[in-house]
């Protein structure tokens, strides 16, 4: 598994506690406190006043990555007010696991100056770069869609099969064409509706005066124009 390409991603460091160190004091209990460095970065946690040989601290420091360095050193001391501080132990941490799997929560040892175990401190470290893979910490890949659980199919008795709607008309799509419509019956007219008049073959109808005649009533002038009967032009005034 690679863990190259590491230059400039994020390390969170978690120092949570040491365990059984070396006691320095006679009379009092011990403050120690932890030292991390990393490449030229160097971080140090509170002092855990009276915290003997099993202090916690429970502070965290990310350090920038740098590509080729893979430990981290720690160094415990027990602070003095009035002269240096006293060295408890060493240690080194290596960062394979954690930069493999992206996470690491394990107890390294720590040795005196005279190379001597003198305690165990502890470490959580994640590593977040989204690039390992095979490990259950590591974020997905940019653009990944996760899949969701595929849900079981509806039973059958829940949902009964439906029958196809079968269109009378050529067109089976819908809406139907309008063009392949058939042609609608003629509409008859209402009952009791009169009967329309019917005009006779011949014009003008019987009964009508016949066409006057030149007669002695009515003489024709020289122009063969019937005058008007007298008394009927011209028309009263109003």
């Amino acid at each position: 598994m690679s863990i190259w390409g590491i230059q400039g991603f994020p390390l969170d460091v978690t120092v949570v506690a040491c365990y059984n160190l070396d006691d320095k004091e006679w009379i009092s209990r011990q403050d120690p406190y932890v030292s991390v460095e990393y490449g030229n970065t160097k971080y140090r946690t509170k002092t855990c006043t009276d915290g003997g040989r099993n202090p916690a601290f429970q502070e965290k420091f990310i350090f920038t990555l740098v590509e080729g360095i893979r430990e981290l050193s720690v160094v415990v001391w027990n602070n003095h007010t009035l002269s240096a501080d006293e060295h408890l132990g060493t240690g080194r941490i290596q960062l394979h696991k954690v930069l493999s799997q992206g996470f690491d929560d394990s107890s390294w040892p720590i040795q005196s100056k005279t190379g001597r175990h003198s305690g165990e401190v502890r470490l959580t470290l994640h590593y977040s770069n989204p690039n390992i893979s095979g490990s259950k910490y590591a974020s997905p890949p940019v653009n990944q869609v996760l899949p969701y659980p595929s849900m079981p199919p509806p039973p059958a008795a829940l949902y009964p099969a439906t029958t196809a709607y079968s269109s009378p008309y050529p067109y089976m799509g819908y809406p139907p064409n309008p063009s392949s419509y058939p042609p609608p019956p003629p509409i008859p007219p209402p009952a009791g509706y009169p009967p329309q008049p019917s005009f006779p073959a011949a014009y003008p109808p019987q009964g009508y005066p016949p066409a006057r005649q030149p007669s002695a009533y009515y003489p024709t002038g020289a122009s063969g124009v019937y005058p008007p009967p007298p008394g009927i032009y011209p028309p009263p005034p109003y």
